[in-house]
């Protein structure tokens, strides 16, 4: 699948399009998309400014090398864009040019009427070719106003465009017409593009003092860009709201100098800037489409384009609170046998909770007596990155027996419940999830040789001592309804006799030792080799 080309347009200065693109450029890139971010404001350049903390050394070449790349006769361009520096993600900087004495009269001594007299445009399609076979998105930072190089910005290379405006009459109806033009110029070129889809941003909107006036202008801008919304908002979606999800609010923190919000706000509220700009970032991510979801839930629509394309590092994460460690370990490490790369979250830790990124698919809470408040947090946060994306992510529960499922909070409820025993070794409850996870459920003949293996492991695990005389009596008695339900042929019971027998073979740490009984270690023996020869059986 080819990458899609974006130009970010704004019919006045100083609206904040460098700054939008480059925060967005970071979060697509954040979430797993490939970026490259071409500087064509050749007047005034200054993505460089924004990315220069990641830029390994100064852009020496951009796209003003394009068009001298051409004048020498090059059939395809050389390589100009820069590899950024950024953490889990791929975005390059193709600047304007090299930064130095000779730039301003590189920049005037290109006609681009000329350029295209001569044959440019076909060579630009054959840079755009390269650039959208290479990355998944292309976002071109255009220059402001009506010029030449406006038109190859928005109506020659785009097959998006978002124009930024502020609250005022010459912004928002400029960045309308200049969408009007650019269609009507596309429809003349010998390529095959589809009408523009546009996205309006109102932008630096400073609703916290003047709130009726913020209010008042955001609903005029409404009503004029209402054309732009046309032919991709989704029915019954009003324009107004649309607007109001993808408005940057004026922060003065972020007018001084080029900042990236997104690198520093990294769980942000709604009132701050980074939260517009991730939903703006979903909207480009998503083409523009299933804005019926973003109407009806931001934060899940947000969630489906940042797990669009993401490859997790774990295919589970498991919860408990600390009382639970020990078992959420044991449970790790026969998931970890079985196959399934498993990981502990440990509820309460707030440095997980406030990462920006999904290190595992599936998330299971392991739940005694209640969900604490850490675990249920980490789950709504998970239900809510999960709701609406594309993949299957799935949320486990496994309670104990101690565990009250009418206290469950109401949205866990409902789901399917995994029991467990303390004490029990969780081999039983690794095997579900692991069914679960693999979409994979057991044949009949896989789960009678599970129960069959799981009662040979707890026969051989049969202590030589325990700390209370009378448990020998349990063990001896659970021994016998184990022999009597392999000769019924019952192994779900004999599966539930297992884990009894798991529970009654716990050594205490203090105490008196008892040891076995002389009888007990025959009839022991003579069921393992009843059950050795079945699972022999299975196995070939």
């Amino acid at each position: 699948m080819t990458g899609t080309v974006v130009t970010f347009y704004s019919y006045k200065g100083g609206v904040g399009r460098s700054f939008t693109l480059a925060n967005v450029a970071v979060l697509l890139a954040r979430w797993g998309y490939r970026v490259l971010a071409i500087d064509w404001d050749l007047e005034a350049p200054g993505l460089h400014h924004y990315f220069a903390p990641m830029l390994p050394k100064a852009p020496e070449g951009g796209v003003i090398d394009l068009a001298y790349d051409f004048l020498v006769g090059a059939d395809v361009p050389d390589a100009h864009a820069t590899r950024l520096e950024v953490e889990d993600g791929t975005v390059a900087l193709l600047a304007a040019g090299r930064q130095d004495e000779t730039y301003a009269g590189r920049v005037q001594g290109i006609d681009w009427v000329d350029l295209y007299r001569r044959g440019f445009a076909e060579f630009l399609e054959r840079c755009r070719a390269a650039w959208t076979e290479k990355y998944d998105f292309v976002l071109i930072d255009s220059r402001t106003g009506i010029s030449d190089i406006g038109g190859i910005c928005t109506a020659h290379l785009p097959d998006r465009l978002v124009v930024v405006f502020t609250a005022n009459e010459q912004s928002v109806t400029g960045a309308v017409d200049i969408a009007r033009r650019a269609d009507i110029a596309r429809d003349r070129m010998p390529y095959d593009r589809q009408r523009h889809l546009v996205l309006p941003i109102l932008s630096r909107l400073d609703n916290r003092v003047e709130y009726e006036r913020a209010e008042s202008w955001r609903q005029r801008c409404a009503e004029i860009a209402e054309p732009l919304f046309r032919n991709w908002l989704a029915k019954g979606v009003p324009e107004d709201l649309m607007l109001r999800h993808v408005t940057l609010p004026y922060v003065s923190y972020w007018s001084f100098g080029e900042q990236l919000p997104v690198l520093e706000e990294h769980t942000p509220s709604a009132d701050q800037v980074s939260f517009a700009l991730e939903t703006v970032a979903a909207v480009i991510a998503q083409q523009f489409d299933r804005t019926d979801l973003l109407a009806d839930n931001r934060d899940a629509y947000v969630a489906a384009a940042r797990t669009h394309r993401r490859a997790y590092v774990l295919d589970l994460l498991v919860s408990s609170p600390r009382s639970m460690l020990d078992t959420a370990t044991d449970l790790i490490d026969e998931l970890r046998a079985l196959g399934v790369l498993a990981h502990r979250s440990l509820s309460g830790d707030p440095e997980f909770l406030d990462q920006t990124s999904e290190p595992a698919r599936h998330l299971c809470l392991v739940v005694d007596g209640e969900v604490s408040r850490w675990q249920a947090t980490e789950a709504e946060r998970f239900l809510r990155h999960t709701l609406g994306a594309d993949d299957d992510r799935q949320l486990f529960c496994v309670l104990t027996r101690n565990t009250d499922r009418e206290r469950l909070p109401a949205f866990l409820r409902n789901l399917r419940h995994i029991e467990f025993d303390v004490g029990a070794r969780p081999r039983h409850v690794a095997r579900q999830l692991h069914d679960l996870i693999t979409d994979a459920p057991p044949t009949r003949t896989d789960s009678d040789r599970n129960a069959l293996r799981d009662a040979a492991f707890a026969l051989r695990a049969v202590p030589h001592e325990v700390a209370h005389r009378g448990r020998w009596a349990l063990i001896e008695q659970t021994v016998r309804d184990m022999t009597a339900a392999l000769d019924d042929g019952d192994l779900a019971l004999l599966q539930d006799l297992t884990v009894d027998l798991e529970l009654l073979s716990e050594v205490r740490a203090n105490g008196d030792r008892f040891t076995a009984p002389d009888g007990l270690r025959a009839p022991i023996g003579a069921l393992l080799d009843r059950i050795d020869r079945r699972v022999d059986v299975f196995t070939k």
